[in-house]
């Protein structure tokens, strides 16, 4: 199948063809058309299968299909993402579709951690399409630069993420500022059940699109487990890094000090490394990334701040130093190699004491990965095993300590056995 099948206008063919797509994947090859015909769609595909071209194109169709007469624009659609390299990514997917058409589109983009002021005065004249993050998003609005009662369309790019970053009050009192006829589109790569109930109650007879886990549509991911002790780790990345000449290396931690630790241990030795996690202002945001996309970084270390929205091209290596606390973000995680059709392995250190919870996400995979050791990394701590009724690691390892809710299931364990 090619693009010219899908009921796309004329110009947007050219401009694909300009933008350098050439054929569209299979997301996109279900979920174009009905969007195209103002029909709400629930799609779900995995990570890196083109799931912002398949919303993008079509918004961009509409819009040539009905460009304002003149006077000031009038908000056409408005993408929520949940973090602003994702909210970046698809309006640089959107502006560069939209810089080879006949008649200019206006996209604006806003995000947190940098100043309001210019992205106010960005919105001056109205805008086609606002790519955003909720809170920044709830400020433009109270400052009155835009305003939603007229928007046609709504995209809820990465649903799931939204409603697992805590949005969830933020995206009811955006919903409640929308009209209440238009069109809904929710793309992720997973469905929890609170995405799913906000689906149920948004949508009006969704077109539902979810690409199988086949081995057709699947990423060329290798993935390998190394059982290492834990305080060796730093140590056996950096001999992969170095032995097996990885040129470009995402490794994902459980937290912001683990990710300047490990950065600098690599530093010392002789690898070009740097941090990334939350805290970092936007500039160095842009930095960082700009470096390690240009090859001046060799491997970044990151929290999970980058497990969505950066899109590193032909990515080749993704290294879970911590293993992430959810199933579905391991999912999110490898997901950053293996993009469009380039092959790409993940690597996941398993210590003694992530041993039970990296088998539960392979449960949950539906997935089995052998175990391998690396000569002198041998671990020589056992791997744990649970006691008789313990829980087998839902709750995630997240460094060493325990979650709020952990404690609070504690808490509330030890109240009821006070009361028997």
């Amino acid at each position: 199948m090619n693009f010219s099948s899908l009921g796309l206008a004329a110009p947007l063919l050219n401009a694909i063809a300009e933008t350098g797509y050439t054929a569209p994947t299979a997301i996109q090859c279900a979920a174009i058309p009905p969007a195209l015909s103002g029909a709400d769609v629930l799609g779900q595909a995995q990570t890196g299968s083109g799931k912002t071209a398949a919303f993008a194109l079509p918004l961009l169709n509409a819009l040539l299909a009905a460009r304002p007469a003149g006077g000031a624009r009038k908000l056409h659609a408005l993408v929520l993402a949940p973090t602003r390299e994702l909210a970046a990514q698809v309006g640089e997917v959107l502006r560069g579709l939209a810089s080879h058409l006949p008649t200019p589109v206006k996209v604006s983009v806003a995000f947190g951690g940098v100043s309001i002021n210019p992205q106010m005065m960005a919105l001056r004249g109205g805008t086609d399409i606002m790519v955003a993050t909720p809170g920044r998003l709830l400020d433009l609005l109270e400052h009155n630069a835009l305003k939603l009662d007229e928007t046609a369309v709504l995209v809820l790019d990465e649903a799931d993420k939204l409603l697992d970053m805590g949005f969830a009050d933020e995206l009811a009192r955006i919903l409640a500022l929308l009209p209440a006829r238009r069109q809904n589109l929710f793309f992720s790569a997973t469905f929890p059940p609170a995405v799913q109930a906000l689906a149920d109650r948004l949508l009006r007879d969704p077109v539902r699109v979810a690409m199988p886990d086949s081995d057709e549509h699947a990423p060329d991911i290798a993935q390998r487990a190394i059982e290492v002790d834990e305080p060796r780790r730093t140590q056996l990345l950096r001999t992969l890094v170095k032995e097996e000449g990885w040129r470009q290396v995402l490794v994902f931690v459980a937290t912001k000090y683990a990710s300047e630790h490990v950065a600098e241990k690599l530093r010392r030795s002789g690898v070009a490394a740097e941090a990334f996690h939350g805290d970092f202002s936007q500039g160095a945001r842009t930095s960082v990334l700009g470096d390690f996309r240009a090859g001046k970084l060799q491997v970044l270390v990151a929290t999970d701040v980058a497990a969505r929205g950066i899109d590193i091209v032909q990515l080749p290596v993704v290294v879970n130093y911590d293993l992430p606390r959810s199933p579905a973000d391991y999912t999110h995680r490898i997901g950053r190699t293996g993009r469009a059709g380039a092959s790409g392995l993940a690597v996941s250190f398993i210590t003694s004491d992530a041993e039970q919870h990296f088998r539960l996400i392979e449960k949950r995979q539906h997935i089995s990965v052998p175990r391998e050791r690396v000569a002198g990394f041998e671990p020589t701590a056992p791997a744990k095993a649970l006691p008789p009724g313990a829980h087998d690691g839902t709750g995630g390892i997240k460094g060493k300590r325990k979650s709020k809710k952990d404690k609070l299931r504690e808490a509330a364990a030890a109240a009821a056995a006070g009361k028997d």
